[in-house]
């Protein structure tokens, strides 16, 4: 992480010790300049991909994508209170909040953005959202996060769209892998964020969680009982593998 000094570490990942406006700054700065950052946003989810056994090609290189990002957000409420049983003051910076006021703040301003993933349809959301943005929009080819040349597709289109901001809506371990490949590569620029499903929360392609159910940490439940038959083995099975996580982890640093 080369530009933000002041990070936590939680469950061996170091975030950013910042609130949503540091990060926004943070962005839009990163954004201005003529070489790459990307930015992550770890949730349970991720955190539990992140430890959970295994040395395939795929989990080497999301570890790595984590832990050589420029901005670490923690996207989780209950990683925030995990954090605090463990003596760590770590805010919450949900994904989809940076997006929504990145369209807000940036929408009357020249510039552009692309969206990597996503339907045509939330492409033309945002072209509506910022349309003094010019939007480029790629939808990915198949089978991402065990192709490298898949991933190199994406960087390419990425290097030549030389956009200001990157939306890397391809799910993880993908969006990650993507963004490593790309500042590997050296040649693109603006910044990348692996933003999960933000922008179709934001489109309304999909209902997010009421303001009290997230500031609950209770948006997770709001998405299993919205799509339980694809989301039970994430949020019953997978998910709860946090707390051994956290314990294994309790009292570090």
């Amino acid at each position: 992480m080369r530009w933000m000094s002041d990070t936590r570490e939680l469950l061996g990942i170091r975030f950013a010790h910042c609130g949503i406006e540091q990060a926004l700054e943070w962005i839009s700065k990163a954004a201005t300049r003529d070489t790459f950052s990307y930015v992550v946003t770890p949730n349970v989810d991720h955190v539990v991909m992140y430890w959970k056994d295994g040395n395939e090609p795929w989990r080497l290189a999301y570890r790595k994508a984590v832990a050589n990002c420029d901005l670490c957000l923690n996207d989780s409420r209950v990683l925030q209170r995990l954090a605090r049983l463990s003596g760590v003051r770590l805010p919450a910076v949900p994904g989809s909040d940076v997006v929504q006021r990145l369209v807000e703040d940036l929408g009357g301003i020249c510039g552009s953005i692309a969206l990597i993933g996503g339907t045509p349809r939330e492409a033309g959301w945002i072209a509506s959202a910022m349309p003094r943005h010019e939007v480029h929009h790629m939808e990915p080819p198949m089978g991402v996060r065990d192709s490298a040349g898949a991933q190199i597709e994406i960087a390419k289109f990425v290097e030549e769209a030389r956009a200001d901001i990157v939306l890397l809506a391809i799910g993880a371990p993908q969006s990650e892998m993507v963004a490593l490949t790309i500042a590997s590569r050296g040649r693109a620029r603006g910044v990348a964020l692996c933003i999960g499903a933000s922008v179709e929360f934001l489109s309304g392609q999909k209902r997010r969680a009421p303001a009290w159910m997230q500031r609950a940490g209770l948006e997770w439940l709001f998405r299993l009982v919205s799509e339980p038959g694809r989301l039970w083995r994430r949020y019953l099975v997978e998910g709860p593998r946090i707390f051994a996580i956290w314990w294994r982890h309790r009292g570090t640093r």
